[in-house]
């Protein structure tokens, strides 16, 4: 009998021992990559943004290649119908509603995105595969949802919260989103 009062304990430690794996290379490969200022930013090329600060090309970037934030507050406020500021690193925000994008080379994206995809389909009610890009997948359910979109020049990861609009109204939201990242 004491052996059936540790099944749940020993289940659990190895779920979690298997998802330890993807979950580190998913925070090695896909750190947040978005400018914090008020303007979109460009960060010219690998070459070019390794020769002036002297340093090599950015480890958070496989190929070297991670899109800066595509958005400013504004341009967020306006997707979104609602005034939101900017609270840096790509995140903005009211104090209730959240919308963060997170960008990556496109090879880290594709690195992680059967995971990421796996992981949304048992996290959100509802997973619709894009249209747009390599490859992409919007997933969302009543409080929240997330996009993931991997293009020529990278991978966006946006993710939205407590908007208030239900599931239909958080995937309008990322659609719209979606929609404004530049091709």
């Amino acid at each position: 009998m004491a052996s059936d009062a540790l099944t749940p304990a020993r289940t659990a430690r190895t779920h979690r021992a298997r998802l330890a794996l993807p979950l580190l290379l998913l925070a090695l490969l896909a750190p947040a990559g978005c400018d914090s200022g008020d303007g979109i930013v460009d960060g010219g090329s690998a070459d070019t943004a390794a020769g002036e600060d002297g340093g090599g090309v950015d480890a958070g970037a496989v190929d070297g290649v991670r899109p800066p934030c595509p958005f400013t507050a504004a341009q967020v406020s306006e997707l979104v119908d609602r005034k939101l500021r900017d609270e840096g690193n790509c995140s903005f925000g009211d104090g209730i509603a959240q919308l963060a994008v997170t960008t990556a080379s496109a090879t880290a994206g594709k690195a992680t995105y059967d995971y990421q995809h796996d992981q949304a389909g048992q996290q959100y009610e509802k997973v619709v595969d894009l249209d747009r890009g390599e490859r992409g997948y919007l997933a969302v359910k009543d409080v929240r949802g997330e996009a993931v979109l991997i293009e020529g020049k990278g991978t966006y990861t946006v993710t939205i919260s407590s908007f208030g609009g239900g599931t239909a109204g958080n995937e309008q939201i990322l659609r719209r989103t979606l929609d404004a990242i530049p091709a």
